[in-house]
């Protein structure tokens, strides 16, 4: 059974940080594409961030240069550290890992960026 975990979601004020982890199990961790996806109160799900196997990154451009994704695959882990965050990054975020026709997403951890 293949299961994505997210964690360290939480209230920050804008201008903090904070880091999201993911950990994997069920899967081959290291021949899976990883990323981060976000979804805002009545908007659409929209990619944050990926990383390849061989890992590539690739970032949407509301969040380049002040997030980063990495991975570690010993750990079967992926984290997204996100920086100067502002109120528009609140959202629930969704680890997800991508091989072929598969696709797993996590349940989502909820960041909240508010004074």
């Amino acid at each position: 059974q293949v299961q994505l975990v997210e964690s360290g979601g939480g209230l920050v004020q804008p201008g903090g940080s904070l880091r999201l982890s993911c950990v994997a199990s069920g899967i081959i961790f290291s021949i899976y594409d990883m990323g981060w996806y976000r979804q805002a109160p009545g908007k659409q799900r929209e990619l944050v961030a990926t990383i390849t196997d061989g890992g590539s990154t690739n970032y949407a451009g509301s969040v380049k240069g002040r997030f980063a994704i990495s991975r570690d695959n010993a750990k079967k882990m992926v984290f997204l550290q996100m920086n100067s965050l502002k109120p528009e990054d609140t959202a629930v975020y969704y680890c997800n890992a991508h091989w072929t026709f598969r696709n797993y997403w996590g349940q989502g951890t909820q960041v909240t960026v508010s004074s």
